[in-house]
């Protein structure tokens, strides 16, 4: 493991909905809202073998957006 990281140090994509943090070796690791919500905390640099353990509360994270929220049906008219 390289750091723990808080995530509130992490930048969160709204359209990709993962969170980032630069890398070392010039790219950034890497963890989707999804995986966090599952209680994973691994995140991983997609170009070297760095691995950074991201410190959280899963009811600190932003809600899912509305088409995913837990229950939601879609309604075709």
């Amino acid at each position: 493991m390289y750091d723990e990281i808080e995530i509130e140090d992490m930048t969160f994509d709204p359209a990709l909905q993962i969170y980032h943090y630069p890398c070392p070796c010039g790219d950034r690791f890497e963890i989707a809202i999804d995986d966090l919500r599952d209680g994973e905390d691994v995140a991983v640099c997609p170009s070297c073998s760095l691995m950074i353990k991201v410190i959280f509360e899963v009811d600190d994270l932003p809600p899912p957006p509305e088409d995913q929220a837990p229950g939601a049906v879609a309604v075709t008219a």
